[in-house]
């Protein structure tokens, strides 16, 4: 047999294994990143809920300071969408668009990240002086092969881009609250308290209180005369 026809027939039964191993992949998978950060829900929901707000702390914005991002739809809440377009490799072009708001506890979005589409989720819950924000990455693979694959990968990949993003967002939030929190008015030292014997008036000398003077003793009695 032919060298070039053996690299085939191999490179065909790669291909069914490669296959035959994808059917044993999940068909959903998903991708999980938490972060603490410390305020309450309702002041860290904004930052999510309003697409231009994502700028300050999204990762795909971060990475690249030339990105180009289109927004469209209401500002904020259901409809709401953003798409860039980033020379970046590790950014590329994506969009996302918000499907479901439930203010100040989660939003879900529909993402398309580097070609690989899904659903993206943001649940916020109290924890202990602030609040915990959980950020997730829905995918479904169907029963494609190449899909499963890219399920497969897609923790490694969409989960360090989700650590970044979370942290940056803890920042941003606690930064932010922390420079808006008002300071405490300085206060001014007490005067020392005067004291009577060292009062001193405007010319600067010192004042001597005056002195009550004793009632005048009785005169003592003339002598009696001898006769």
């Amino acid at each position: 047999m032919a060298p070039m026809m053996r690299l085939i027939l191999g490179l065909g039964v790669l291909v069914l294994i490669l296959s035959a191993v994808a059917l044993g992949l999940p068909a959903y998978v998903t991708a999980t990143r938490s972060v603490v950060i410390n305020a309450p829900e309702y002041v860290i929901y904004p930052y999510l809920n309003n697409l231009r707000n994502q700028k300050e702390w999204a990762p795909w914005a971060v990475k690249d300071e030339n990105i180009k991002m289109t927004y469209s739809g209401p500002p904020e809440g259901n409809g709401a969408k953003v798409q860039w377009e980033s020379d970046v490799a590790s950014v590329g072009d994506g969009s996302i668009q918000i499907v479901e708001s439930d203010p100040p506890h989660s939003l879900t979005l529909a993402a398309d990240v580097k070609g690989v589409q899904g659903t993206s989720n943001f649940q916020l819950v109290p924890d202990g002086a602030g609040s915990k924000v959980t950020w997730s990455f829905e995918f479904e693979s169907g029963s494609s092969p190449i899909k499963r694959w890219k399920g497969l990968m897609l923790d490694g990949y969409i989960g360090e881009v989700y650590e970044d993003g979370l942290e940056k967002l803890k920042q941003t939030v606690e930064s932010t609250r922390a420079q808006a929190r008002p300071q405490p008015a300085p206060v001014a030292p007490a005067a020392p308290a005067e004291t009577p014997e060292a009062a001193t008036p405007e010319g600067g000398e010192s004042v001597i209180p005056e002195q009550t003077p004793a009632p005048d003793a009785p005169a003592a009695e003339a002598p009696a005369e001898q006769p």
